[in-house]
């Protein structure tokens, strides 16, 4: 039976780009069968450099081809989510804030990120592979499905041995297609040019040292290929000759003076110029679906370049490309900032459940920016999603929104792990940060919020409740931090007038028959009403406006007394937390 590549959903960009890749792959293989045995595999790309932390913005290059292969998974396709470690690449700088690094590491700049040492006291061989052992675990964590590939292994075991003769062959093909993008300085003009990121350096580093014939075969003295020094392993290489015939190749370094000849069909440690590099790979793996970032995406940049040079050079095609807009960070804790660095996928794994995450990533189009919360917004986000999960439970909700749901909370292979009793993260959070994590105290607090379903173990209320308590003690400042009072304040207490002591003779009278959220919920709010005049179940249209005014001052009234400040966690979460008897021994007046 045919599969329907058609999605009926034209709405939702992941369904939209999953028929465009479809509908690809059956125009470069026209007649294939894709529900059976000979069905061509559909192939989507990423690419990370492991050059240090790989964070949250970098993560989008992974989630959105992943989204997509997930979704043509859904329907039937065989689909390869291939993601390249460009760990062949060169060590560049020593990155700031990086623990067990110093300026030591200097040294090593120019070599094979696989050639770099790991930061001290790390469990792994080298720098790469140091960096991307933590992305690799939030990956699984996350549910994306992938092959990896590493370029260090690829280019040392040959793998792109033709495609680098290749290369080197038409070297003065791509050197004509790379000047039509080059900038060109006019006369009595300043040279204007927007900021390229690291990847975009490496183009400009191919080039050897003569701009005449040098006698081998060459147009011009442009070499896309550089090798690593056979004696300090940095690519601060000059390819001074080549030979078509024999693919004898001369190079020469300029750090350490060494120089040797070789023959470039045997040797193996090298590798081509980035804007040569991926549109290679994009022939040899029969890309069909790769994203890139706006650094990659402008006229004259990698991906621009790339598309004439895979189908002029490498006879390939350019694959479906969308451009990928920015991941912000709403807030970071000093302590967390002060590292140097930016937060990645793991850091972000320890304050939110992997569905929530997911969800950030598919609700937005690629070329839409989004902020990851790691401030108070976060408790908002978890509002909404909760929300969301309402909607999608009643059948209520939009069906893009739908659509981004279920992508969060599943993949082609299955649910992802998700909490069974999902409590409110802003009550969860306010419970952490009043117990210091301690879980019998956790458990009591949890238990009375709703007394006629209690929550019988803390298991229920996790892994949602871990990444609260999480978030409470690496995000939020200490100064911060509720801690409730010992002893009562005397001084406020005996200066209440009679409003005041009233106030808190309503609270403590009707503690006990309202201790649940809801009920706590309904005392707090309706002391002020009843103080005034009006039902404690009156409704805000049948309030004047200054009973908003007494209960402000009733709420800073309470904070003064159970935490000493005027503000701090959701009062019915605050006095369950503290405890019936806590609470009337700080607010006997």
């Amino acid at each position: 039976m045919p599969i329907v590549a058609q999605s009926t959903d034209t709405t939702d960009w992941v369904s939209r780009y999953a028929d465009e890749v479809i509908a690809e792959s059956e125009r470069r293989a026209p007649g294939a069968k894709h529900d059976g045995a000979a069905a061509p595999v559909v192939v989507v790309a990423s690419g990370l450099s492991p050059s240090g932390p790989i964070h949250l913005g970098n993560l989008r290059e992974v989630m959105t081809p992943h989204l997509v292969a997930d979704e043509i998974r859904r329907r039937g396709y065989q689909v390869r989510h291939l993601i390249s470690w460009d760990d062949y690449d060169r060590y560049r700088k020593v990155p700031a804030g990086v623990p067990g690094i110093d300026e030591s590491w200097a040294e090593h700049i120019g070599k094979p990120l696989t050639s770099v040492p790991a930061p001290a006291g790390s469990a792994y061989p080298n720098w790469a592979e140091h960096f991307k052992a933590a992305m690799t675990e939030a990956l699984a964590e996350l549910g994306v499905e992938y092959d990896g590939i590493s370029q260090t292994e690829q280019y040392t075991s040959g793998a792109y041995r033709e495609q680098v003769l290749h290369a080197m062959k038409h070297r003065a093909d791509i050197d004509a297609i790379l000047d039509q993008y080059r900038t060109k300085k006019a006369p009595g003009k300043k040279q204007s040019q927007k900021p390229v990121d690291e990847a975009e350096l490496e183009a400009a580093e191919g080039s050897g040292a003569a701009s005449e014939d040098d006698g081998s075969g060459g147009t011009s003295g442009y070499f896309p290929y550089k090798p690593y020094c056979g004696q300090c392993e940095k690519d601060l290489t000059t390819v001074v000759s080549y030979d078509d015939e024999t693919t004898e190749l001369v190079y020469t370094c300029t750090a350490c003076g060494f120089g040797e000849t070789v023959r470039l069909n045997e040797f193996d440690r090298g590798k081509l110029v980035w804007k040569v590099d991926w549109p290679m790979r994009w022939a040899y793996e029969g890309v069909i679906f790769e994203p890139s970032g706006v650094d990659h995406s402008s006229p004259g940049s990698s991906f621009v370049v790339g598309g004439q040079i895979v189908r002029e050079i490498f006879d390939g095609v350019q694959p479906i490309g969308p451009m990928y807009a920015f991941v912000g960070i709403s807030g970071m804790a000093k302590m967390s900032s002060s590292k140097g660095g930016v937060p990645t996928p793991a850091d972000a794994l320890k304050i939110m459940e992997a569905p929530l995450l997911r969800w950030l990533y598919a609700r937005r189009k690629p070329n839409q920016s989004f902020k990851i919360a790691f401030d108070q917004e976060i408790q908002r986000l978890y509002d909404e999603w909760d929300k969301l999960e309402a909607k999608v439970a009643d059948g209520s909700a939009l069906p893009a929104d739908a659509a981004a749901h279920s992508r969060a909370v599943r993949t082609a292979a299955g649910e992802l792990p998700r909490t069974p009793r999902p409590l409110p993260y802003r009550t969860l959070a306010s419970v952490a940060d009043i117990t210091a994590g301690a879980e019998d105290q956790t458990l009591r607090i949890l238990r009375d919020l709703d007394p006629s379903d209690p929550i019988t173990s803390l298991d229920e209320a996790r892994p949602r409740l871990d990444r609260a308590e999480s978030w409470i003690t690496t995000q939020v400042p200490a100064d911060a931090r509720t801690i409730v009072r010992s002893e009562p304040d005397t001084e406020l207490l005996s200066s209440l007038d009679d409003e005041g002591r009233e106030s808190l003779r309503l609270l403590l009278e009707g503690l006990d028959s309202h201790w649940s959220l809801d009920g706590l919920t309904h005392l707090v709010y309706g002391v002020p009403k009843v103080q005034a005049g009006f039902s404690a179940d009156a409704t805000a249209k049948e309030l004047p406006p200054e009973i908003k005014v007494a209960q402000r001052s009733f709420f800073a009234l309470l904070y003064r007394l159970l935490v000493t400040r005027e503000t701090g966690p959701r009062l019915p979460t605050l006095l369950l937390a503290v405890g019936a008897d806590r609470v009337r021994k700080l607010l006997a007046a």
